[in-house]
Order: structure tokens, then sequence, then C-alpha cells
């Protein structure tokens, strides 16, 4: 709002010009032109604005400051205007003059500099101090399988909240869902699935979202006291990634059932959603392998795929290690997230978004994944100059043990509750 902060320094000023002269008669004489030094107040507590002038022209004409100030202070309460325009100024220091405008005066500036339903904010690009921007926000990012529990609530309505701010400044916004529809899991969800209700590969809507929750917990119980069923989940992530039909089929039911779900609880928040699942950037993972390696930045450790922060180190004092690859050839979510940024800053004819800017907003405890993923990409170059990426973290909803929730253990509070 910076013309109605002019708007109002104008008005300052002008009462200081005409309480100055009355104010230092000698000054006048002598020929000494006063400047206020108006600027913005350094602390809220100081009010609105500050007047830094009676110590300058102290030096000038031998005089205390806080006696300048005090006589500048006298001439302005004589001024209606000034006074309708701040509360009694009030002298600190040595003799600063702190000033706080009245609410009902900044209230009646905002709405007379008001010639729009924008409530006199200027859109970016019209606005000298602000170009338009191509911004991403990353934000929700439920997990297929599994229901939005209250814990989602937040980057929902944080990420929202940005997206919308950002687009009535007049960038253009991509609101992007980095949905979990990918990985692992996926092997015993399937796996489970054709052994339990096979009747789902020939059927649609057989199940819905609420019988799909508890079926994941069943899955996940025989996934950690059955061997044989580990076994055969391994397979099916296999057979998933080469593009069985059979297990894409089931991975396709899942990740239907889940958006459908979604999608209320969207609708019910006036929540705008683009959906782009982990899976989009399968074809992706190997080239981020392939580049950090021949510009020398993977290192092999443990069999693993690694590089080695700068400046993040462990217990030991050692650089610690963020996995690429993992020993067994699998990716894993910094991969993900690497290919993700190459592809959302990139603009080619072969596929990008173009943004400048990349916001994700997540809970708190992510925010050394994401230092670790940002410093990848920018060692290996894949920001352009003038690009920005930015982590917005928040704190956890916790459940009544005071720990984070977990959809697995079935102790969480369903968000459409």
């Amino acid at each position: 709002m910076n013309h109605i902060y002019l708007a109002l320094k104008k008005h300052i000023n002008n009462a200081l010009n005409d309480a100055f002269p009355k104010a230092s008669e000698d000054a006048k004489k002598q020929g000494y032109l006063f400047d206020p030094q108006l600027v913005s107040a350094t602390k809220p507590e100081f009010g609105d604005f500050q007047i830094n002038g009676a110590l300058a022209l102290a030096k000038s004409i031998k005089e205390p400051p806080r006696q300048i100030a005090e006589k500048i202070i006298n001439q302005l309460n004589k001024n209606k205007d000034f006074q309708s325009l701040c509360l009694p100024p009030k002298i600190a220091g040595p003799g600063f003059i702190n000033l706080t405008i009245q609410n009902h005066c900044l209230i009646n500036e905002m709405v007379s500099q008001i010639k729009d339903d924008r409530l006199g904010v200027p859109i970016a690009g019209d606005d000298a101090s602000l170009q338009s921007e191509s911004i991403i926000v990353d934000f929700s990012s439920p997990n297929i399988a599994k229901e939005m529990h209250v814990g989602h609530l937040r980057s929902t309505i944080i990420g929202d909240s940005i997206a919308r701010i950002l687009n009535f400044r007049g960038h253009k916004v991509l609101r992007l869902n980095h949905v979990g529809d990918w990985g692992t899991q996926f092997g015993m969800l399937i796996t489970h699935l054709k052994s339990v209700a096979p009747e789902t590969l020939t059927k649609a809507n057989v199940i819905d979202l609420g019988d799909l929750v508890d079926f994941y917990r069943q899955a996940k119980k025989r996934f950690d006291e059955d061997e044989s069923f580990q076994s055969s989940s391994r397979q099916e992530v296999v057979k998933l990634q080469q593009g069985d039909d059979g297990s894409l089929k089931a991975w396709g039911l899942l990740c239907s059932q889940s958006r459908h779900e979604f999608q209320k609880i969207y609708d019910r928040l006036d929540i705008e959603l683009c959906e782009r699942g982990e899976s989009f950037y399968n074809p992706f993972l190997k080239a981020v392998v392939d580049d950090l390696k021949e510009l020398g930045l993977l290192v092999q450790d443990a069999g693993a795929q690694c590089v080695f922060l700068d400046g993040i180190v462990g217990k030991d004092g050692k650089p610690l290690p963020i996995i690429i690859q993992k020993s067994d050839g699998g990716y894993n979510y910094a991969t993900t997230d690497l290919a993700a940024i190459r592809y959302r800053l990139k603009s080619s004819p072969t596929g990008g978004d173009g943004a400048n800017r990349v916001i994700y907003v997540t809970d708190s405890g992510q925010a050394n994944h994401f230092a670790a993923v940002f410093q990848v990409a920018q060692r290996a170059q894949w920001v352009p100059h003038g690009s920005r990426l930015e982590h917005v973290p928040f704190g956890l909803v916790q459940g009544e043990d005071g720990k984070k929730l977990k959809t697995r253990s079935g102790d969480t509070v369903r968000l459409k509750d």
C-alpha cells in the first residue's frame, strides 16, 4: 500500500513545514533549512512514523535536541489537521519524535484511494515496483488410499490463502496437489486387493474410501506379519513399474476412489487444485540420476547413490548424504522432488511449467528435506537465475497423545468429520 504511505507522509510533512518556523525562530533567522527526516518507525511500539530531524538541527543551532523536539510538538498540537491525523506525538531517546496515525484517519485515506473492488491494491505488472511472475503453489498433498485427516487442513488452507493472495496481486498461479500416488505401498495394497476383492478388477465402484482406509490398515498388518505377503507385494511393485495391465487397473481403482473422496472435501472448502501425483514424474527420474552423475555430484555410499550436502552435518561432524537412488535401484521422495523442480522451472517444447517461483506448503518436519533438495537443485544449476524455491512451514496438528497423527494406526480424526 505504498501510495497510502506516501499520502500520509505528505500530510505530516505539510504540518511539519507549518510547525517548524514557529518552533525555532532562531533557526529561521540564521537561515537553517529544517529537514524533518520523516521515516517509517523502526518498531511497532514506536508508532507508524518517526521524526529524526531535531537531532541534526541541534548540532547546527547548539540547542538540546529534546528541547527542539518539544517545541515542534507544541506547534504540531496547535494544528487541527495534524490533531485529526495523529495521536499526540511522543519524544523518545535523545530527541526522536514518534507518531501514530489515528485509526479512522488511516481508514479514510484507504477508502479515498479505493477506486474499484481491488481495495486500492495495484496489479503486478501495472505497478512498476512489482513484476508479474509465474508461480506454483504446492499444497494439500494427501496420500492415495488414505482418507484426509484433520492434519491435512493446515496445508490446504494456508496454501489456498497464499495462492489467492498471489492471484489477486496479478501473478499467474498454478495450484498443484502433489498427491502420493506411487511407491512401494501400492505393491502391498494391490496384492491385498487381488486377494480379498478380485472382483474389483472387473467391476467399477465396488469399494468406497471408507472401506479403503480400513483396507489399507489390513494390508499393512499382513505386510508386517506375513513374509510371503511381503514377497508378493515387492513383486507387485515391479509389475506395476513395468506397466502390467492388471496391476495398473488395480492402482487406477485405488487412485480414482481416493480422488472422489478428496474432491468432496475440496468442494466443501471451496478449494481449487490441479492434481499432479508423484507418478507424473516417473519418466524423468532416471535423467535426474544420470545428470547428477555426469555433473560429478553423485557418490556411491553403502550401495546407494547419494549427494553429500554442503554445510549440513550429522552428529559425527561429517556431511550428511541425501539418497537419490537406493541400493536396490529404486527411487525415493528426493528423486521425485528433484524431477518435479526441473519440470516446474523448465520451459521448453518438450514440457515444463516455466515457473519463476515454486512455493511448498508443508509441515515444519519436512524443512530439512526441502533444504537438502533445494541445495542439490542449486548445485546442479537446475534453478535459473532469478527463480526461487521456497518452503512455507507450519506446525503439526497432533493427537491427544501429543504425537503426529498416523493414518495407518487408525488413531486419526477424519477431516470430513
